[in-house]
């Protein structure tokens, strides 16, 4: 039995789904003030774009392109239940629906320097989440992170320029090895993204390629560790079943990401990183979903898993969560706990 030091898991994540008004509006009910919002429409194939508080409001860069961060007037304020959209289309189109999800962190962030480089760092310990903002330097260097823990995943963009978003994780088949955010690729292989040298609970490692440490050009980065009862990473080998494969978590899911890294036998194909969230239409065998690297609208086509109450399982024949030659990482972020520290040891339900 997973036990929990968060109660109340939407104190630290939660998923608001709102309609635009194409004016000014505040979307409320996030139930804290959120640090890291991200927005996508779900009616239509706007962008994604993601603002946060370390780089200040109205500052997005778009998971889905490789594009240089903008300034819209999409999100123009974090609130004390939520934030603020102004008239841009892409987070605030009249009539158009959106789905957000809003992660509380540590504010503008502090100064962090564990690192060779000094990072500002945002990070509320309980959740294993933080925004870490740096310059690089052009050499082989260190950035601090701020989790008290080794990060199993780590995401970084290039703020000024076209480069994607940079993807290492625990679970690729060497360090020298990434993924691409806003790509369907396969791993690929780049021994100067992260000198070949994994995370370690102070520090990240750079090396001199522009898309991660180019000289006097600066980053964001999130970084994820694992904390029990509220977010759970790893990776899993699918089965080509629709009985697939169930992956425990330790709590009922709320947002799930899932993605295709390598094949165990044959090649390596690329697919979507899907992106699952019990607040979307659909129950079970027919939860809709979004995909992180495409500006497509919400579907809910054959691409399915169950949201359960200890974690997921795979539900679809198909190549984009559950091939028999798959080898998935993904990230999953709790709805409740399966049993929390204090005042129950009632379990949660599946959904």
């Amino acid at each position: 039995m997973a036990y929990a030091n968060i109660t109340k898991p939407s104190l630290k994540m939660n998923t608001v789904l709102y309609t635009g008004d194409g004016s000014t509006q505040a979307v409320t009910g996030v139930g804290f003030q959120p640090d890291i919002t991200w927005i996508k429409s779900r009616s239509d194939t706007y962008n994604h774009h993601t603002f946060d508080a370390v780089r200040g409001v109205t500052k997005s860069i778009s998971p889905n392109q490789a594009v240089a961060e903008i300034t819209i007037s999409g999100l123009t304020t974090f609130g004390a239940d939520g934030f603020t959209v102004g008239t841009d289309s892409q987070c605030n189109n009249n009539a158009s629906t959106y789905a957000s999800w809003n992660f509380k962190a540590n504010g503008a962030g502090s100064s962090n320097s564990d690192g060779s480089i000094t990072s500002t760092v945002s990070t509320d310990s309980d959740t294993g989440i933080s925004i870490v903002k740096y310059t690089g330097a052009g050499t082989t260097s260190t950035v601090g992170h701020g989790l008290g823990v080794a990060p199993e995943m780590i995401w970084v963009k290039r703020l000024d320029s076209s480069n994607g978003w940079i993807v290492w994780n625990d679970w690729l088949q060497g360090n020298n090895r990434y993924l691409v955010l806003n790509t369907t690729a396969a791993q690929a292989t780049n021994s100067t993204f992260f000198q070949e040298t994994p995370p370690t609970d102070s520090v990240f490692y750079v090396g001199n390629d522009d898309g991660v440490n180019g000289n006097t050009l600066d980053y964001i980065a999130y970084c994820f560790a694992r904390k029990k009862g509220f977010l759970a990473q790893g990776q899993f080998r699918g089965t080509g079943s629709t009985d697939g494969a169930f992956i425990y978590t330790g709590f009922k899911p709320r947002f799930v990401i899932i993605k295709v890294m390598w094949a165990s036998s044959g090649p390596d194909f690329a697919n979507h990183w899907f992106m699952f969230d019990s607040q979307l239409n659909g129950y079970n065998n027919d939860n809709e979903y979004l995909k992180c690297d495409t500006d497509e609208a919400i579907s809910s086509g054959t691409n399915r898993i169950d949201i359960l109450s200890n974690g997921f399982k795979c539900r679809t024949t198909n190549d984009s969560v559950n091939s028999s030659s798959g080898q998935y990482t993904y990230l999953a972020i709790a709805e409740e706990p399966l049993v929390a520290n204090v005042g129950s040891s009632i379990p949660t339900t599946a959904r």
